[in-house]
């Protein structure tokens, strides 16, 4: 059976001090039998790291460069990631590829980076709700799967992959239970076919998760925990998501 896996995505929000009463406050309420990590922001990754010391809350980033290192301005590497001691890095979600334009390949570089680091990559796919409504959801995340696997090949197995239909996020919409699942058995299938792992590699779903739906999406037999958005950043509605994905 495969341990759940929970993932906090802070997004462009945080300050130093409500940072840290989002952390103390997952503190008093955890631990969970799921495993659970938080993405902060980039600047405040050292502080996070130092605030989950002792604690079992891994430490993600929102995005890390396809680049080793180099005049990149702007840009933060893998490696710098895993000096801060990052057990993850997001790549790919859907508000990347939309406002920055992101590649597939990219997104599938982007990956191969973390991995040379020992950083897992948390892969993103979904489909945008005109994509959904003309049939073409299973081409679309089958197509940005691909180039991971074309660019990991044998590494394929070592990735977080995480399903996030582009019209639940933010939204207050959400794919009910068997429409996540019956994505997730696709995603499923076609890592089958790229890697002996397959079974074991955990299939997030991402869009509008809350406390009040977690439980019946957790349940489906490839939902493997949640990379989750607004309801991160309320300690008492990410810790009760936590406590579902048991």
């Amino acid at each position: 059976m495969r341990k759940k896996l929970v993932v906090g995505n802070w997004k462009m929000h945080g300050s130093r001090a409500a940072n840290a009463a989002l952390l103390s406050g997952l503190k008093e309420l955890g631990p969970w039998s799921a495993d659970v990590a938080v993405c902060a922001p980039f600047p405040y990754l050292a502080e996070t790291a130092l605030a989950l010391t002792g604690q079992a809350v891994g430490l993600g980033a929102q995005d890390c460069s396809a680049f080793e290192q180099g005049a990149y301005t702007g840009e933060v590497s893998s490696a710098m990631l895993a000096d801060l001691g990052c057990r993850y890095v997001i790549v790919g979600h859907s508000e990347r590829r939309a406002y920055h334009h992101e590649s597939d390949q990219l997104v599938a570089d982007k990956a191969k980076a973390a991995l040379a680091h020992g950083v897992t990559p948390i892969v993103c796919v979904g489909e945008t709700l005109a994509e959904r409504e003309a049939g073409q959801t299973e081409a679309v995340v089958k197509r940005q799967l691909a180039a991971v696997i074309h660019t990991l090949t044998h590494c394929i197995g070592e990735i977080v992959l995480a399903y996030e239909p582009v019209w639940a996020i933010g939204t207050g919409l959400t794919a009910t239970p068997e429409q996540a699942q019956a994505v997730h058995a696709v995603l499923r299938k076609q890592l089958h076919a790229a890697t002996q792992k397959s079974d074991a590699m955990r299939i997030l779903y991402g869009g509008s998760v809350k406390p009040d739906n977690a439980l019946q999406l957790f349940a489906q037999p490839d939902i493997d925990g949640g990379l989750i958005g607004g309801a991160a950043l309320k300690a008492a509605d990410f810790a009760a998501i936590c406590r579902a994905a048991h």
